[in-house]
């Protein structure tokens, strides 16, 4: 989501400047012929654009959780009669999350100044999504928005648990792994040296230690030299940083997500994601009255991996050109012949919301599954890791040790 300034003429003549979010200049323009305005020009606004290290402070953002439950909220009291200005006063007096209490003070102050909920919501974009605000513009539109609200709520509550449930298979392992380099590098450095004096010691500079034990010597010194530490240091974090500014490019994201999506495994668990995400968020912008092509170009945008993004941007253009959504996904490298199939149903039968919904459960209910067989695996296998780790150093010890008492009694 962009900023971009404009000059348009309203209907009477009169010229109108501002500014408006959107994903694209296209988007802008489109938007402003939705209010009425016959734009004049359009250009993105780079007034608070620079270098920057877009550091995110603590506590900065609005959790899930508080989304979930303003949301949620926001639904029973529109349901209820409540008015809209005097919901967002009261959710704005209830809320816990102080940036959340912020913005709906500024949202507030927005439809008051004559600003629909949707253009309230879109000036927040790290707070309410594209796709959060174009549900509820479709909501307003077809006077459906404590619907909508609904289903906004019980999207948002699919996403968190998904990720969720990502984050929490995949702490264990990490915690493992973190175990196992810091015990190997404690050993390398503290114990393999004092046995390796030992060693030189009883062969008196005679006898050649072995190849495997004059190997574990040398990393044993490359790991507790100076340049090496700040290698880690520096050199690792600096590394990191430019990488994620390079991710950060058009062209950067694009080559990191194909070569995730080449990486066994963890590609299969991106991909179903990304399926369970588009069919989730595409069966509810369907639910709410927008097109199937406002829809796809909308979760595109969501999926969160340029290649897969790339080929649902390609199925929106073709059947802008008279094509079918099923058959376009047919010819996709990661949607799976099911999700074309039973879409196919869907648009037969004219219930392709409720079948692409069953295409989310399903898939995120594989994502959990894969994740979690992952987390299994992983730990065994740093046992083995570390196993193999301690008896190289064992081996490379105790070989020469049995050598020399071998050459002594012989």
């Amino acid at each position: 989501m962009a900023d971009f300034v404009y000059t348009a003429r309203l209907q009477n003549g009169t010229i109108q400047k501002g500014k408006i979010s959107a994903h694209s200049k296209s988007a802008a323009i489109e938007s402003l012929h939705e209010k009425q305005l016959q734009p004049l020009v359009v250009k993105q606004d780079t007034q608070n654009k620079g270098l920057s290290m877009n550091i995110t402070l603590p506590g900065s953002k609005v959790k899930d959780k508080d989304l979930v439950i303003f949301t949620r909220q926001f639904s029973t009291m529109i349901d209820a009669g409540v008015p809209i200005l005097r919901a967002l006063s009261i959710l704005k007096i209830q809320t816990n999350s102080a940036v959340l209490k912020k913005v709906l003070e500024e949202v507030e102050a927005s439809v008051q100044g004559g600003s629909s909920l949707s253009e309230a919501l879109a000036k927040h974009p790290k707070v309410f999504s594209h796709i959060y605000v174009s549900m509820v513009q479709a909501g307003e539109t077809g006077g459906i928005l404590q619907e909508v609200l609904d289903r906004l709520a019980a999207q948002q509550e699919k996403d968190a648990a998904l990720r969720s449930k990502i984050r929490a298979a995949m702490v264990y392992p990490a915690v493992i792994f973190t175990v196992t380099m810091v015990a190997f590098y404690i050993l390398m450095t503290f114990i393999v040296p004092k046995i390796g004096a030992i060693l030189k010691s009883i062969s008196n500079g005679k006898a050649q230690l072995p190849i495997y034990t004059r190997a574990l010597l040398s990393l044993s010194h490359i790991l507790k030299q100076p340049s090496f530490i700040l290698t880690v240091v520096i050199g690792l974090p600096l590394f990191i940083y430019f990488l994620k500014r390079y991710i950060k490019t058009k062209n950067g994201r694009y080559q990191w997500d194909s070569l995730l999506l080449r990486i066994p495994v963890v590609g299969t668990i991106i991909t179903k994601t990304a399926i369970a995400r588009f069919a989730r968020i595409f069966a509810s912008l369907m639910t709410a009255g927008v097109s199937i092509v406002s829809a796809i170009d909308t979760t595109a945008g969501a999926i969160g991996n340029a290649v897969i993004e790339k080929e649902l941007l390609a199925c929106s253009k073709a059947i802008q050109d008279g094509s079918q959504l099923s058959i376009e996904l047919e010819k996709s490298k990661h949607f799976p012949p099911i999700v074309s199939q039973m879409l196919a149903v869907g648009e037969e039968t004219g219930k392709t919301d409720e079948i692409i919904l069953k295409v989310a459960d399903f898939y995120e209910d594989e994502v959990a599954e894969a994740v979690g067989a992952i987390s299994s695996i992983i730990e065994p296998v740093m046992i083995v890791v570390l196993g193999a780790m301690v008896g190289l150093i064992a081996i490379s010890v105790f070989g020469p040790i049995t050598k020399a008492e071998t050459s002594v009694s012989g």
